[in-house]
């Protein structure tokens, strides 16, 4: 990792300093910045105990408070496990987590009291996290120690086990709110700045958290140096961001490694109708000299941008095999401008989309409705925070522009460029400069508008330039046609080969349909999404199939499963996402009703119901 780190920052070096980084130099490179009192208080002086089974949250936050009464200083431990619960560390207080020293979280959220923060960017009560500065000013928290989120209870929580077997996050899937799940499966956060002002974290290392790894909330003046992320200790939590800033201002992040399961570096600035209530923006900002490996986000603007971001500088990063790189995500009901961004010297390899700009994004999730179907008295209030109209409703679409990338190298992509915005407001004025993307595919660019590219090449086996839907001004790279065989596409079976092919003996009883790819769908197939779909149910016959499409942005799949019971009658489709489905069953009569039904009908030439109905999971009766 230090060799990767010094030849970043080498190169990084040889650029002259923007006005920005030398400002953010001069706050946190002096040397009375987060000064503490020269005074030591030993956490094993306070009773606690180092057996990673002796519950010490008492006897360390008693040290803590020690040494902030007596005017600050430096806490510090004996080497061995420590099993606490929430910490509040105090102004002109350091935290010193030693070589050989493991701070574990409890696995039970009654020892983290509730407080008020900002969750995913809505204002909310939650659980406090392991380690919190929450209105402070002055603290410190270094040491090559380790704080031990002990995540996998929470990951449990929430998905089940193995990962999407159940848990809150089926429960919820089956009741339509999937996007409620990660409000209300409280998840304990390993590492919390809250309202706090002049705050260094120095070279610890964070492992397993339940939730986001680092979060910097409504701070100012923050330095976040050395710290070393390991979220994928023995499975993979959902949403374990790495480090996250999140309406904050003057922050410098650098020199840090993180392995997770969400968006490795990001910045955030609130959510929807409540995130542009707060309207505070996330400004003065340095991500320097890190490396990221696995993650979907080598660093990743967003999904919350209701606040704005504004005076930004990302430099001297090195992606490693993280799936996406520099990511932007909002969506409809967001808003914010984010503007004045600087992306450069970086270098990605095996990154499958290092450009990746989605402006729609995870409808299922950024979309929320209350079911009508859900009792009055069932709906929480964090539910009515999330699911309240902005109004009017163009305040809520999201504007990227004025962002500069520069000196970036990208080898061994899948999609160089990907960008969807909004018609209202494409992504505009984006800048691109020396740059070099080699890459399977081109990609394309949906609603952008003023790209200038000056010394960008794009290099793909078929030389085909970036595909442009509804976009004006958009300059193409220079295209360069690699050595490699571009892959031959195979003549596509129509429908009815399919159909003869998968089902030759006439044994299946359904075959789904997805017109948008024209493919016929047998058992564990993938496909991708499509707003429609059809399903041939081919006999009178029990029998059950399923599929997956992507979910969210398609790091994940959504298993969309079918069955037919009572001999045929009894039709159950279950999934997550939304679908207009045509259903067509071979029937040799007429049926006098169909249950659950939006519009049917009987094709007396064809001998089928055909049956539509629009949703995620629901019943069909077919009558006598």
């Amino acid at each position: 990792m230090s060799i990767l780190l010094f030849s970043c920052t080498q190169k990084a070096d040889k650029e002259s300093k923007s006005e920005l980084v030398k400002h953010l130099e001069n706050i946190f490179y002096k040397k009375d910045f987060t000064t503490i009192p020269d005074a030591t208080f030993n956490v094993a002086k306070y009773g606690a105990i180092a057996d990673g089974k002796t519950i010490a949250t008492e006897a360390i936050q008693k040290t803590i408070d020690a040494a902030a009464e007596a005017g600050g200083g430096k806490v510090v431990f004996e080497p061995g496990t420590y099993l606490s619960g929430a910490l509040f560390i105090k102004s002109n207080v350091e935290l010193h987590i030693g070589e050989g020293v493991i701070i574990q979280a409890i696995q039970n959220n009654d020892h983290y009291p509730r407080k008020w923060t900002r969750i995913a960017g809505i204002e909310m009560e939650w659980p406090a996290a392991l380690i919190n500065v929450y209105d402070e000013k002055n603290v410190r928290i270094t040491g090559k120690g380790i704080i031990d989120g002990n995540g996998k209870y929470w990951w449990k929580k929430f998905w089940g086990e193995p990962r999407y077997t159940g848990g809150m996050w089926g429960e919820y899937k089956e009741k339509g709110i999937r996007w409620a799940v990660d409000y209300d499966c409280e998840r304990v956060r390993p590492v919390v700045v809250w309202e706090s002002e002049d705050v260094l974290l120095k070279d610890f290392t964070v492992q397993r958290a339940g939730f986001w790894t680092v979060s910097l909330t409504y701070s100012t003046r923050v330095h976040v140096d050395g710290l070393v992320v390991q979220n994928n200790i023995g499975g993979h939590g959902p949403s374990s961001d790495g480090i996250d800033t999140d309406s904050s201002k003057d922050i410098l992040v650098e020199n840090c490694d993180i392995d997770c399961n969400d968006d490795n570096l990001c910045i955030k600035a609130g959510k929807d109708a409540d995130g542009l209530r707060v309207n505070r923006p996330a400004e003065n900002i340095v991500y320097r000299n890190c490396i990221t490996r696995s993650g979907h986000g080598l660093i990743t603007l967003g999904s919350e941008t209701s606040g704005g971001m504004r005076n930004i500088e990302v430099y001297g990063l090195e992606a490693i095999g993280t799936n996406i790189g520099i990511r932007f995500k909002s969506a409809k009901v967001r808003g914010g401008l984010m503007e004045n961004i600087h992306f450069h010297d970086i270098n990605m390899k095996n990154v499958a989309n290092p450009f990746h700009f989605e402006l729609n994004w995870y409808p299922e999730y950024s979309y929320c409705n209350i079911p009508d179907n859900i009792p009055e008295d069932e709906i929480k209030d964090r539910w009515r925070v999330l699911s309240q109209r902005v109004e009017p409703e163009e305040k809520g679409i999201p504007e990227f522009r004025n962002i500069k990338l520069s000196n970036i190298t990208v080898e061994k992509a899948k999609r160089a460029f990907y960008a969807n915005a909004y018609p209202e407001k494409p992504i505009h004025n984006i800048h691109w400069e020396n740059v070099s993307v080699e890459a399977e595919e081109s990609g394309k660019l949906s609603y952008a508008s003023d790209w200038t590219m000056k010394n960008v090449q794009l290099k793909t086996a078929s030389g085909k330039p970036i595909e442009l839907i509804e976009s004006a001004n958009i300059q193409q790279p220079e295209l360069i046609k690699t050595n490699a065989a571009p892959k031959q596409e195979e003549r596509k079976l129509t429908l009815d080969e399919q159909f003869r092919k998968i089902n030759f003996k006439a044994e299946l009883v359904i075959i789904p349909v997805n017109p948008t790819e024209i493919q016929a769908l047998v058992n564990d197939d993938t496909t991708l999404y499509s707003k429609e779909f059809v399903v041939h149910i081919l006999k009178e016959e029990n029998a059950n199939m399923h599929f997956y499409e992507p979910l969210g942005d398609g790091f994940y799949q959504s298993k969309v499963e079918i069955s037919t019971q009572n001999q045929g009658k009894l039709i159950e489709i279950k999934g997550q996402k939304e679908h207009d489905y045509t259903i067509e069953v071979i029937r040799k009569t007429k049926p006098n009703k169909v249950n659950g039904a939006d519009k049917w009908s009987y094709d007396e030439n064809t001998r089928k119901v055909i049956i539509e109905k629009s949703g995620k999971s629901f019943s069909l009766l077919i009558g006598n």
